[in-house]
């Protein structure tokens, strides 16, 4: 049996478990089974990361690494130049302290920096994709 065979079957069991539970949730008004929810959430998740994690590193060492290492480069340089640019003084934080949320400058300069390296890459993503399609119809 491959492996997707295998990841089809654990797709489709956690779906019916997810399914169960959600039915479950919406018959009771037990809020335990919020907790049984979250804990099939938090599986599918670890089973996505990790499966994310084995077919990087497999095509880290069978393709190109050169390649790869300059885009994981290029990726962390966006993310520097995100960090460097975002001040963190952007609002009055008194206003969420006041609430008790504990905002502090550090945490409003990493969600700018979030915020930043985000447009970054949605620019350059649509930038490639008008290229792209650009190529695409000069070439015909």
């Amino acid at each position: 049996m491959n492996l997707y065979k295998i990841l089809k079957y654990l797709a489709f069991a956690l779906g019916i478990i997810g399914a169960v539970f959600a039915l479950l949730l919406m018959t009771t008004d037990s809020d335990s089974m919020i907790d049984n929810i979250l804990v099939v959430t938090y599986i599918v998740l670890f089973i996505v990361i990790a499966l994310i994690l084995i077919y990087v590193i497999k095509g880290i060492f069978s393709g190109n690494i050169k390649k790869t290492l300059t885009t994981v480069g290029l990726f962390l340089a966006v993310i520097l130049i995100s960090y460097f640019i975002s001040s963190g003084t952007d609002l009055d934080l008194k206003q969420f302290n006041d609430k008790g949320l504990g905002i502090t400058e550090g945490i409003s300069k990493n969600v700018g920096a979030g915020l930043y390296a985000f447009y970054i890459l949605a620019f350059v993503a649509i930038v490639a994709t008008f290229l792209s399609s650009a190529k695409k119809l000069l070439n015909k």
